[in-house]
């Protein structure tokens, strides 16, 4: 019967039993949501996990993708004006919040035996920590207001979207969304109340205001459209 066919064949079975213990393993408040959206039925309910769970893997790829690439992006622009270590110099007018955050990431290189270089200070900043680049900027250290309009965005980070002609707030807006839609799949929470398709819109193209390669290469290997296309009922449904 193909691929396919194996997977109906052997497709789950839920008894009773198996329930009660999925519900135990994922705790009756995880599943609370999930059994409100079912209308009390607890298959349908973990059904619907199930194909959450699914979604937010799929996502997984994409995410990370449009991660590297903006922060390999902002930091070669950020370089180019004010050196490898830019987040050390003055001129770059970091807030007092972005400035704890390099700290708190200089730490745990150097708690875990890395050094605490360019390389590895651009890739153990977080995702929320380049997208807060792009907004306006907060308190100095000195207590005035940083201006990231003019340090960080005209400096040179505009560079890094050459795709497409953007304010800062019109870089930060889609990619602040992407942000708090990232953090809800990094910490399992719900997401298929979301406009899903349009999630995934705005990540291949704020992709494509980057990179068209990566942009492409993303939409070829990713699974979201597939996945999208499957109903919590569908006996093909994996994660």
């Amino acid at each position: 019967m193909g691929e396919r066919g194996a997977v109906v064949k052997n497709a789950f079975s839920y008894t009773d039993s198996v329930i009660d213990a999925l519900e135990t393993s994922l705790s009756p408040e995880r599943m609370a949501t999930y059994v409100r959206k079912a209308g009390g039925n607890r298959e349908k309910a973990v059904r619907l996990y199930t194909w959450n769970t699914a979604v937010s893997a799929a996502f997984y790829g994409p995410l990370q993708g449009l991660e590297i690439a903006l922060r390999n992006a902002m930091h070669r622009e950020l370089a180019r004006k004010y050196g490898e270590d830019w987040y050390d110099n003055p001129a770059a007018g970091l807030d007092a919040r972005t400035l704890s955050r390099l700290s708190a990431a200089r730490s745990d290189l150097q708690r875990d035996g890395y050094a605490d270089d360019p390389p590895h200070m651009v890739a153990v900043l977080s995702f929320g920590f380049w997208v807060s680049l792009l907004g306006p900027g907060g308190r100095l250290p000195a207590g005035s207001k940083a201006n990231y309009d003019m340090t960080i965005w005209r400096a040179g980070v505009f560079r890094a979207f050459p795709n497409a002609r953007l304010s800062r707030k019109a870089a930060h807006g889609p990619l602040d969304y992407l942000r708090t839609f990232r953090n809800r799949i990094a910490h399992h929470e719900p997401i298929l109340d979301r406009h899903l398709a349009a999630d995934y819109a705005s990540l291949v193209q704020v992709a494509g205001w980057i990179s068209q390669d990566t942009r492409v290469w993303i939409e070829h290997h990713s699974r979201v459209p597939e996945v999208l296309a499957l109903s919590p009922d569908d006996p093909c449904l994996m994660f």
